[in-house]
């Protein structure tokens, strides 16, 4: 009897079609469609969508970055082209009620997506999906460890892995080295940005590529208002578009001269936007 195995018994080799070697597309993030305002394109979204949108990019691990964007950054970016282009190198949602008058205005069906709403609303989403948390900004450490133990307050299982107020002052690149390096080492998904408009969106343009968190959020004076150290306008004051009424008598020497710089340089600029729109319109 032969020791040779049975042909039947042996395996067929498979034939591979060139179509089944080619590498799989990876799959891309979708951005939601803008509407520019004063040159800065904000998104069509609401919060479900924005927060839809983060998770897909923590899923995807892509490096993306979000502003809540008001009007005082959209007015400086006119100004300020290293500005304009961190604004627009990533995704602006409509944080003033003023910019959502504006794109309505423009024939579009456009939400607000305020800053500290869309926070809190994404930790307490992400309370349940274990995604990681880091905040960058706040006045100091005490006050961030204020507002670390009223978000888990808040939203109980958030995970939060790390944080650090940096300093009133331009960071060196030494200071930019041990914050990527923290960051980096805390495995975070969500780095949120509370240091201010626009040193935030400048921030997260210059350190996007060596941060590996795939969502960056600036935010504003959100740390503030979570922290507990600044109140926030009534609802029916930012309904009505007076939220800048309201922290103009609660931090008069801070903000005085960019409410009496800005505003009405944004009802001027955006008038004529308005205008030009009207025209091309009627030109059809």
């Amino acid at each position: 009897m032969s020791n040779q195995p049975d042909l039947l018994d042996m395996p067929v080799p498979q034939r591979h079609s060139l179509r089944a070697l080619r590498p799989v597309p990876r799959p891309v993030l979708e951005d939601p469609p803008t509407v520019p305002v004063l040159g800065i394109p904000l998104a069509l979204t609401d919060y479900e969508r924005t927060m839809d949108w983060m998770d897909e990019a923590i899923a995807l691990r892509q490096p993306v970055y979000l502003s809540a964007a008001a009007v005082h950054l959209v007015m400086v970016s006119q100004e300020r082209p290293e500005v304009h282009d961190a604004v627009t190198g990533g995704l602006a949602v409509p944080d003033g009620q003023p910019l959502v008058w504006a794109m309505r205005a423009l024939g579009h069906d456009a939400s607000r997506v305020y800053g500290p709403t869309l926070m809190e609303r994404y930790c307490r989403r992400t309370a349940q999906t274990g995604a990681r948390h880091y905040l960058y900004g706040g006045r100091n450490q005490g006050a961030l460890v204020q507002l670390v133990n009223n978000l888990r307050h808040q939203s109980p299982g958030l995970r939060i892995v790390g944080g650090y107020s940096p300093p009133f002052r331009p960071p060196t690149p030494e200071d930019d080295e041990a914050t990527i390096a923290e960051i980096n080492r805390s495995g975070a998904d969500v780095v949120w940005v509370g240091i201010g408009q626009p040193k935030q969106e400048e921030w997260m343009r210059r350190l996007r590529d060596r941060l590996e968190a795939p969502v960056l959020v600036g935010v504003g004076a959100a740390f503030d208002f979570h922290a507990g150290l600044v109140p926030q306008a009534h609802p029916w004051m930012q309904k009505a578009g007076l939220e800048w009424a309201f922290r103009l008598s609660q931090e008069p020497r801070r903000l005085w001269k960019r409410y009496a710089r800005y505003n009405p340089r944004f009802v001027a600029g955006f008038a004529r936007q308005y205008a030009r729109h009207r025209l091309a319109r009627r030109a059809r």
